[in-house]
Order: C-alpha cells, then structure tokens, then sequence
C-alpha cells in the first residue's frame, strides 16, 4: 500500500498527525487516545498497515463499508 493513501485513510477516520520522528510519523486517535507510529517508506507492506489501523482502532483500508442501496 503507498503511504499517502494509508495517510488519506487515517485522516478520513478523525486521526491526525501527532509529530515527525527521524524514521516514523506519530499518529494519534483523539478518539480513543492511542498513538501508532507510522513508517516514513513510499511502500508500507498491508500488514503493517492494517497493524497500524488496529493500534488505532479504525477499520482496516480493504474493509470499508460498501454503499448498496
């Protein structure tokens, strides 16, 4: 997964941009109040991205709800 579509799903989810690190990005829920350290790779392998969707309690990006009528 490209990391600016894992980002673009974590900002949809209300989660914002706590602080850069030298190697990662600090991601907060202020929902929940968690925090996940995001990598700073243009490729996040789908694992880590769905660990780090699950670290912030927020649906995994492949498992959104679809819109059926």
């Amino acid at each position: 997964m490209k990391r600016g579509a894992l980002l673009r799903h974590l900002r949809q989810h209300g989660c914002h941009l706590k602080r850069e690190g030298r190697s990662h990005s600090l991601w907060t829920n202020p929902r929940t109040g968690e925090f996940e350290a995001v990598p700073r790779h243009s490729e996040i392998p789908d694992r880590l991205a769905l660990k780090v969707c699950r670290g912030l309690s927020i649906s995994s990006p492949g498992r959104q709800r679809s819109e059926r009528g």
